[in-house]
Formats: C-alpha cells, structure tokens, sequence
C-alpha cells in the first residue's frame, strides 16, 4: 500500500461541520421587548434633572458612532468630530431662532450641512494619513470656535452670548401629558435609534467590508478594484452627517448654543467614549456615550478638589481593565454563551 492510500479519507466519512444556528424567534422577540422596557422606562422612572443627563448619554453616544464610522471601521484618525458637532447645532439654532423653523424641519439640514462639509474635509484625507490627518481635523477643532465668534457673522450664531432655544413640547396627539423633558428623551432615542439601525445596516452590508478592507489592507483593496479615495470621502461625509445630527439634538436638549461649549475638549471626549466604547463596533458606542457623560460626575463626587485627577484615574484602570472596551467585554460574553450553549 502506497503512502498515499495511507492518508487517504474513505468518502462515506462525513465531515464534522460547525454549524452556527440563530436564536429561536421568541428569543429575538424577548431581547427587542427587553430593549424596548429598557429605553422606555427612564422616562417615567427619573426625576427630571437625571433624565436630561440620560438623554445627553444617548446623544453623545451618537455622536461617538459618528466618530467611530471613520475611525473605527475605516482608519481615518479624526480628532476634529466636536467641529461637525458644533456645525450641527448651530445650524439647528440658527434655522430655529432666527427663521422661526420646527425642530424636525432642522434635522436634513443639520445633516446635509455637515455631510458636505465632511465630504470636503475628507479631501485632504486622500493625500494625508495617519498623525498628519489627525493635526489636520484638530486644527479644524481649533478653528471652528474662533469662526462662530468673528463679527461677520455674529448677527446668526450671536457671537460670544450663543443662541438660545425653547425645548419643544410634546405634541397634542402623545397620551399621558408628557414634560418637555419626557418628550426630548424620547426623541433622542427615536433618532439615535434610527441612526444606530442605519450605520448597523451599513456596516454589514457592502459597503461596509469595503470600508474595513480599506481600513486593514489598503494596497490589497485598491488591488482588488476597490476605489479606496471615493470611500475614505463618502465615510467622512456619513461620519460628519452622524455626528451633526447629534449636535442638533444637543442644541434643542441643553437649549442653548455658545461657541465656547464646542471647545477642543469635545473632540477629545469624542475620541475617548469610541475607545472606551470599543473601536469598530456599533453599540460599543452607546456605552462610549455612557461613560464620558457619567464618569466624570462619578469622579466629581469622589472628589471635588481634583475631578480630573480621578478621572484620569478611572479612565486609566478601565483600559487597563478592559483594553478592548465595553464592547469587547460583550463579545468574550457572547462567546461563553454559545460554548455552553
């Protein structure tokens, strides 16, 4: 006998297959009416002050997925987000305290605004990479601030003073009487949602493995036919319009715009919760939200002297802890999961 019918594997041996099965339907149904009671219960739950600093969680997590669709899932290192941020309410606050616009009229604008305005920033991203992309949108961190404040246009931003607004009332048709407050929280999470399904949608697809092939083997996808400088633009834009949906939000939750609350230190709190969130995952950046708006008044109330101090500390342990994010620590989860299962 050859040593190649030594080796050879009879045909009538089947082969062992992994076989990954989905969850039953009732399961599916169980998680999405878990969620639901989730979401919805903090609104009839908290006090109003508590309630507001959820809804701020919810729109900084949003805004950490804006972020986290040019960095995370295509590469681009962005520390310039707060610019997009501040693009967004402003011109939320400028359509709705000047041209007397709704709310909800405001929102495509935000979006196209910031959208163009982030296709032409991913420009340059074509040429530049890595920390010179980076000094980049930092510098347009920088400038934006300044820009909202000069004269020329001071009579629609309102120069130094801002801009106030009026959180809108719920509407007539809502059952229960709900407060301004209610109401805010519940369109908060309604648009994140929307936003959240839309970027989960988009990342599965495609797209969204060109946007990674991109990210992981550039020479490799541009080999591949992959026109790599279209998606590193069209992911700035997407990114950009993301993040300035949040912004318009943010205006019409705090009820005020000002250019100094849209300071360098916004893009940074960006750049934290999507690594502290987990880097290229979608609902990590929920918890990204979570904790830059939370952590901090967790250290204030630790220490009052020095709260920077001990968030630094915090934060410091938690990567030490969890280098991987929340969403990381969900993943290791899941896993143990299907192995007893």
């Amino acid at each position: 006998m050859s040593a190649s019918e030594n080796v050879a594997i009879p045909a009538t041996i089947p082969q062992a297959v992994p076989v990954r099965r989905g969850m039953p339907a009732w399961q599916v149904a169980l998680v999405v009416l878990g969620g639901l009671v989730v979401a919805i219960a903090p609104a009839f739950v908290l006090e109003s002050f508590p309630l507001f600093q959820l809804t701020m969680a919810v729109i900084m997590g949003l805004a950490v997925l804006g972020l986290n669709m040019v960095t995370g899932f295509n590469g681009q290192i962005s520390l310039g987000h707060g610019a997009f941020f501040a693009l967004g309410a402003y011109a939320t606050a400028i359509l709705m305290s000047h041209l007397d616009w709704s709310f909800w009229a405001t929102l495509p604008v935000s979006a196209a605004v910031c959208g163009l305005v982030g296709y032409g920033i991913g420009f340059p991203a074509l040429r530049l990479g890595g920390l010179y992309l980076a000094l980049t949108t930092f510098s347009l961190a920088v400038a934006v601030p300044q820009i909202l404040k000069h004269k020329s246009i001071e009579d629609w931003t309102g120069g130094v003073q801002g801009l106030f607004l009026v959180k809108p009332d719920a509407p007539a048709w809502m059952p229960g009487g709900l407060s301004a407050d209610q109401w805010m929280y519940f369109v908060a999470i309604g648009v994140s949602g929307v936003c959240f399904l839309l970027c989960w949608n988009l990342i599965r697809g495609r797209i969204g493995r060109a946007l990674m092939a991109t990210r992981d083997h550039p020479t490799a996808a541009e080999a591949m036919g992959m026109d790599t400088a279209t998606l590193k633009t069209r992911a700035f834009a997407v990114s950009a319009m993301v993040t300035g949906i949040a912004g318009s939000l943010s205006a019409v939750a705090v009820e005020f715009v000002a250019p100094d609350s849209f300071s360098l230190m916004v893009s940074i709190t960006l750049f934290v919760g999507m690594v502290v969130g987990g880097v290229a995952s979608i609902l990590g950046s929920l918890f990204g939200g979570l904790f830059v708006l939370f952590v901090p008044n967790i250290a204030e109330a630790i220490s009052k002297a020095a709260p920077g101090v001990i968030y630094g500390i915090l934060l410091i342990a938690f990567l030490f802890i969890l280098p991987d994010g929340f969403a990381g620590l969900l993943r290791r989860i899941a896993a143990r999961l299907r192995g007893r299962g």
